[in-house]
C-alpha cells in the first residue's frame, strides 16, 4: 500500500474513531434504531460512502456488546478496503471474519443482495451463526446457503427464503451451483435468486484464482455408455512409458508411440487403428492413457466408498458434486476397478471468474494476494491493499533445505520433527498430496509419535484437528488444506517453547500457497517458525525444473550417503525459485485460457438465460408471437429446398407439424411455393387450435406456450453446452498443428450457436404441434412432448 492510499484510509478511520465515544453512550434501543435511520438516509440520496464512518462505528460497538470483541483499527481498515471493492490482504489471525461484519452491514442497508462467500461449509455455518447475532441484533435478517446435513436437498421455496435474507453466508460452490440451477427453472415460482449485488470473498486468492481453473458444471441427460472402458483400461495397463507411449515434459499430454499403435492393432486384431472406422476405440485408448499417466490416486483424486472423488489441486479438499467430463471420469473408475457411473452430458456451466464478475461490487480478503495483484486487477478490477498487522510478526521463516532424493528429504524432515517433538513444540507437517501425508503418518507411527492426519479422507474432522494443532506436544500431518480459514491458537506454555512449527515437505506450486502455510504460525504476534524441505523428486522440480536439474538428479539419485546430503549451491536455490515462478505463471496462463474459452459460453449463456427469463416473466397471450414462429420456420424450409416435392412436403408435415395431414399427388402444386406456404401455415393453425380447445382458459394456454418454448430452449442449450465442453478437449490438441486453439474454439462455438438457434426454432414448432395433452381422473392436465 502506497503512502497516499494509507493516508486516505487513515482519514476514513479517524472519522470512524470519532464516533466511537458517541456510540458507547447510546442505549441498546438507540443503537438498534440506527438501522432504520440509515435506510431513511439512503432513500434521501445519501451515499454509502457518506454513511460509512457512522455505520462502521455502530457495528463496531455492537460487535463489542454482542460478541465481546471490539474491532482493532487494522480490522476497520480492512473493512474499509472490502467496502471499496478491493482485496484486503490481512495476515492469518488478524480477524478477517470480524472485519467483514462492518462492510456487510453497510451494504445490506441498500436492500440489495449481500453475500459472504467462504471456502467450506463449516466456516459458512459457523460465521452465519456467530456473526449473525450482530446483524439480527441490528434488525437485519441472516441466512446460511449451506446446510449442516449435505444429504438434505433444499427446495426452491427454501432457497428463496435464504437468498431473500439481507445477508447470506455461503460457499463459492454453493452460490455457483445455485445460480446454474436457478436458471434451469421452468416457472417464476421455482426461481429463487435475486440479482447479484455485493459479495465479500473470504480466502479470495483460493476462490477467485486457484479454484477458477475448473469450471462448475451441472450434468444430466446421460449419453449412451461405451462398453470399451474396461477393455481399453486392460490394454493400457500393459504399456510401458517411452516404449508404448510418451509423456510431454510437463506431463500435460500423452500419446501412443508407433510401438504402442502396433501393439494395439495386434491386441484388438485390427489392420489400421487410425483408418477412421475405430474412432470410439481411439478415444477410449486416449482416455485410458490419460487416466493411468496424468492422474494420481491420493493426489488428483481419492477412492472413497466405491466412488472416485476429485481433489482440489491447491488444497487437497474433495471437490463435491464435481466430475471430469468427456468420459475421463469413467476411465478413472475403470482404472480403479469400481462400478462405472453414467457418462452425463453437461447441462450448463460457468467459471468462477464469470460468476463473480456478475456482482456489482466484489470485496476480497486473504492472507496472501499481493503477489497476484496484476491478475486480480486484470480479471476482477480489484486492487490488493496490504493491511498492517495489529502486532508485529515475530515468526522465524527459515531458508529451504534442498536434497536430491525423496528418501533424503523424508529423513531430514523427520529428524527436525523428532527434535521439536522431544521438547513438546507443536508441529504442523504440511504435505502436497494425500499420498505423502499417509507416508509421513507411517513414519511417525514407526517413531511412536502420536499425531493427527488432516486430508481429504477425514476433512469432516478438520475443525477439531485444527483446534488441537496448537497444543503442547501435538503433531498434525495435513495436506495444504491445513484448516484454511480457521485459526490455530497456541495452548498453555507453547509460546515459551517457540510457538507452532510449520514444516513444509515440498515446494508449493506458487509463493501465495507457501506464504499461506507459513502464516498458520505466528498469528497476532505469537512466536513460531516455518521451514520447507525440497527434493529434486518434488512435482515442482520434475515439471518446471531446468533440464540440468534432471541431469543432476539422474547422476546422483543412486548415490548412498550415511546421512542426507543437503544441497547448498546458490545455483540450485535459484533454480528451485525459478521453477516455482514458472509453475505460478503456468497457473496464471491456464486461468487466462479458461477465461478466454469461457467468453463464448458467457455470451451464449447470457443470451439464452435472458430469453428464458423473458419467457418465464411473460404474462398475456399477446406476448407469445406463435404465428411469427411458424412463419419463420416454414419460410426457412421453403428457402432451403429450391425444388419442392410432394414427398418432401409430406415428410416435413409429418416430422414437424402434424400426424394427420398429408399432401397427396395431384392435389397440390408443389412448384408454387406461395401456395405451399399458405397450406403449411393453415395446418399449423389447425393443429394449434386443437390443442387450445383441450385447455380451459388463457392462463393454461399461456402455460402450454411457455413450457413448449422453454423445453425447446433447454434441450438445445443442454446439447450446446455439452458440445462446447467436448470442443474444449478437441481444440486443445490443435496447438500441436501450430493453430491457435482460442481462435479455433471461438470460430467453432459461433457456428455451433447458429445451429442451436435453428434447432430451437424446430423443436419449439414440434413441441407446440406434435405434443400430447392428457387429462387424468382428477382433471389435472399433463403435457407430453414427442
Amino acid at each position: 500500500m502506497n503512502a497516499l492510499e494509507l493516508k486516505k484510509l487513515r482519514r476514513i478511520l479517524a472519522k470512524v474513531n470519532s464516533y466511537a465515544g458517541k456510540m458507547r453512550k447510546l442505549s441498546d434501543g438507540q443503537l438498534k434504531d440506527k438501522t432504520l435511520h440509515f435506510k431513511r438516509m439512503l432513500k434521501k440520496g445519501v451515499s454509502l460512502n457518506d454513511l460509512l464512518p457512522e455505520a462502521f462505528a455502530v457495528v463496531r460497538e455492537v460487535d463489542r456488546r454482542v460478541l465481546g470483541m471490539f474491532p482493532f483499527d487494522t480490522q476497520v481498515l480492512g473493512g474499509i478496503v472490502l467496502h471499496q471493492g478491493n482485496v484486503a490482504e490481512m495476515k492469518t489471525g488478524e480477524g478477517k471474519t470480524l472485519s467483514a461484519t462492518m462492510p456487510l452491514y453497510l451494504n445490506a442497508l441498500t436492500g440489495e443482495s449481500t453475500i459472504l462467500v467462504t471456502t467450506n461449509e463449516y466456516l459458512a455455518l459457523r460465521d452465519a451463526k456467530e456473526m449473525g447475532r450482530v446483524y439480527r441484533w441490528l434488525g437485519l435478517t441472516v441466512a446460511s446457503g449451506v446446510t449442516e446435513n449435505p444429504s438434505i436437498e433444499l427446495k426452491p421455496e427454501d432457497k428463496k427464503k435464504i437468498y431473500a435474507a439481507d445477508i447470506v453466508y455461503t460457499t463459492n460452490s454453493a452460490v455457483g451451483f445455485d445460480y446454474l440451477l436457478d436458471n434451469l427453472a421452468d416457472s417464476a415460482k421455482e426461481k429463487y435468486m435475486r440479482s447479484f449485488g455485493y459479495v465479500i470473498v473470504d480466502e479470495a486468492d483460493a476462490v477467485l484464482l486457484d479454484s477458477a481453473q475448473m469450471p462448475l458444471i451441472i450434468s444430466g441427460a446421460p449419453r449412451v455408455q461405451s462398453n470399451m472402458y474396461k477393455l481399453a483400461n486392460d490394454f493400457v495397463s500393459l504399456l510401458t512409458e517411452n516404449i508404448g507411449y510418451r509423456l510431454d515434459e510437463e506431463k500435460k499430454n500423452v500419446w501412443l508411440t508407433q510401438e504402442g499403435i502396433d501393439e494395439a492393432e495386434r491386441y484388438f486384431s485390427l489392420k489400421n487403428l487410425y483408418d477412421g472406422t475405430h474412432t470410439e476405440l481411439v478415444r477410449q485408448l486416449e482416455l485410458g492413457l490419460r487416466a493411468h499417466t496424468l492422474f494420481e490416486n491420493g493426489k488428483n483424486y481419492v477412492v472413497e466408498k466405491g466412488e472416485v472423488k476429485l481433489l482440489d489441486d491447491q488444497n487437497g479438499r474433495v471437490l463435491e458434486m464435481t466430475k471430469l467430463q468427456s468420459g475421463q471420469h469413467q476411465a478413472l473408475e475403470a482404472r480403479e476397478n469400481i462400478e462405472l457411473t453414467p457418462d452425463m452430458r453437461a447441462m450448463t456451466s460457468i467459471t468462477y471468474q464469470n460468476l463473480f464478475r456478475m456482482f456489482k461490487k466484489i470485496g476480497g480478503m486473504t492472507g496472501t494476494a499481493k503477489t497476484a495483484e496484476d491478475e486480480f486487477i486484470e480479471t476482477y478490477y480489484m486492487k490488493v491493499v496490504q493491511i498492517p498487522t495489529n502486532k508485529p510478526i515475530v515468526r522465524k521463516d527459515f531458508p529451504d533445505e534442498i536434497y536430491t532424493t525423496l528418501p533424503e528429504k523424508l529423513l531430514a524432515s523427520m529428524k527436525l520433527v523428532r527434535q521439536l517433538h522431544k521438547k513438546g513444540q507443536p508441529i504442523l507437517l504440511v504435505t502436497a498430496s494425500v499420498e505423502i501425508s499417509e507416508i509421513y503418518s507411517e513414519l511417525l507411527l514407526h517413531e511412536q509419535i502420536p499425531h493427527n492426519v488432516l486430508n481429504a479422507y477425514n476433512a469432516a474432522k478438520e475443525a477439531e484437528i485444527i483446534v488441537e494443532a496448537g497444543q503442547k506436544g501435538h503433531v498434525t500431518v495435513a495436506t495444504s488444506m491445513a484448516g484454511r480459514g480457521t485459526d490455530i491458537k497456541l495452548g498453555r506454555g507453547v509460546a515459551e517453547l517457540g510457538g507452532l512449527a510449520v514444516i513444509g515437505t515440498e515446494k508449493m506450486a506458487n509463493e501465495r500457497i507457501e506464504l499461506q502455510l507459513r502464516g498458520r504460525s505466528g498469528r497476532q504476534g505469537d512466536p513460531g517458525m516455518s521451514k520447507f524441505f525440497v527434493s529434486f523428486e518434488d512435482e515442482l522440480a520434475i515439471k518446471y525444473g531446468a533440464r540440468w536439474m534432471h541431469t543432476f538428479y539422474e547422476k546422483h539419485k543412486n548415490s548412498v550417503f550415511d546421512k542426507p546430503k543437503r544441497l547448498t549451491s546458490f545455483r540450485i536455490k535459484k533454480a528451485i525459485q525459478r521453477a516455482q515462478k514458472y509453475s505460478d505463471s503456468s497457473g496464471v496462463q491456464q486461468r487466462k485460457t479458461i477465461l478466454e474459452l469461457d467468453e463464448s459460453v458467457r455470451v451464449q449463456r447470457e443470451l439464452v438465460y435472458k430469453q428464458r427469463n423473458d419467457l418465464i416473466e411473460q404474462t398475456g397471450e399477446s406476448r407469445y408471437d406463435i404465428d411469427q414462429l411458424f412463419e419463420k420456420y416454414i419460410d426457412g424450409f421453403i428457402q432451403k429446398n429450391n425444388t419442392l416435392t410432394v414427398f418432401g412436403v409430406t415428410r416435413f408435415i409429418f416430422d414437424n407439424l402434424s400426424y394427420k395431414y398429408g399432401v397427396l399427388p395431384g392435389e397440390t402444386d408443389c412448384s408454387d411455393s406461395k401456395k405451399i406456404r399458405i397450406l403449411l401455415l393453415e395446418i399449423c393453425r389447425k393443429e394449434l387450435n386443437v390443442k387450445k380447445k383441450t385447455l380451459t382458459d388463457k392462463k393454461e394456454i399461456n402455460r402450454f406456450y411457455r413450457l413448449s418454448l422453454l423445453k425447446a430452449i433447454d434441450d438445445c442449450w443442454i446439447e450446446e453446452v455439452d458440445n462446447l465442453q467436448q470442443l474444449r478437449t478437441v481444440v486443445s490438441s490443435r496447438q500441436y498443428a501450430q493453430r491457435n486453439p482460442i481462435f479455433e474454439y471461438h470460430r467453432e462455438a459461433a457456428n455451433s450457436f447458429k445451429k442451436m438457434k435453428k434447432n430451437i426454432q424446430q423443436q419449439a414448432v414440434q413441441n407446440l404441434l406434435l405434443s400430447t395433452i392428457l387429462e387424468d381422473e382428477d382433471g389435472i392436465r399433463s403435457i407430453y412432448f414427442s
